[in-house]
């Protein structure tokens, strides 16, 4: 009966909270339910929501509150059972507690460590000695054999359409569109037709060679230069890197004012991680 007015209060106090009567007189220190003698706080409370699965933000925050409510009265009832908590959990939340305080600070350095003018910086070195990418627009004829290779470069040699001949002879995929590759970049293609396009000049024709996948003519149709992307584009990378640089530096200045002691090597057997019954003594 106890828990059960207590859940209705808790219930009645998220309403409340939920629709802003008396917001301004919550505090996190607010008590929202109470099990034997521990107080759960609504600060308590809003923790667990943060912790709450995304699916859960569909639900209304009067039936959220009832029922984290009812979670920590839940768990506390059984942690009651327990009385002190074991090695085990002590040590847990000292790890944890180490690791929200590390994560704050992180977020602090992240917040505050970068601006604008830091992340335009990192892009113009980004691209400051950056060559240009060229990409490539070409246009091949596939055969099986090498001298059917040599008579459709010998009939384009003789005026007919490159396309008109890819349509005609050709065997790969790009025939019935006259050959034509699309644009293309460094990397893009297998190294022997990559170093046929690349020596050619715009409009010429490749001698047959040969490739694993049979033999081929090419055409260069037309190059460019690959597009660069913009600070926006970029935005997200840069300022990532820039943050870890950030916390990288920032924790190779504590390092070296702070005493740090490390184990010697060989001082504990790597197997040691697996002995769990050190935890329980």
């Amino acid at each position: 009966m106890l828990k059960h007015k207590t859940l209705l209060a808790a219930a009645a106090l998220g309403t409340a909270i939920a629709t802003g009567a008396n917001a301004q007189d919550a505090t996190a220190d607010t008590v929202v339910a109470t099990v034997g003698d521990t107080e759960i706080t609504l600060g308590e409370v809003i923790i667990a929501r943060t912790a709450l699965p995304q699916q859960y933000a569909q639900f209304p925050n009067e039936v959220l509150f009832t029922g984290l409510v009812d979670q920590l009265v839940q768990q506390q009832l059984l942690a009651d059972v327990l009385g002190e908590p074991t090695s085990r959990i002590t040590y847990t939340l000292a790890n944890e507690q180490r690791a929200l305080m590390a994560a704050d600070v992180i977020t602090e350095i992240a917040e505050t460590a970068i601006t604008e003018a830091d992340i335009e910086a990192a892009y113009a070195a980004r691209f400051a000695d950056a060559a240009d990418i060229p990409e490539y627009n070409a246009s091949h004829i596939l055969l099986e054999t090498e001298e059917e290779a040599a008579e459709a470069k010998a009939r384009v040699d003789g005026g007919e359409e490159f396309a008109a001949v890819a349509q005609d002879m050709s065997t790969g995929p790009t025939g019935p569109n006259g050959g034509n590759l699309g644009w293309f970049g460094q990397g893009d293609m297998v190294p022997e037709f990559e170093d046929q396009i690349t020596t050619l000049e715009t409009g010429s024709v490749s001698e047959p060679f040969q490739t694993q996948f049979g033999w081929h003519i090419a055409r260069l149709n037309e190059t460019r230069v690959q597009e660069r992307p913009t600070l926006e584009d970029m935005r997200r990378e840069l300022t990532a890197q820039l943050q870890e640089a950030a916390v990288t530096a920032r924790l190779e200045e504590l390092a070296a004012e702070t005493t740090v002691i490390l184990p010697e090597e060989g001082e504990f057997d790597p197997a040691v991680l697996d002995n769990l019954e050190l935890l329980e003594e």
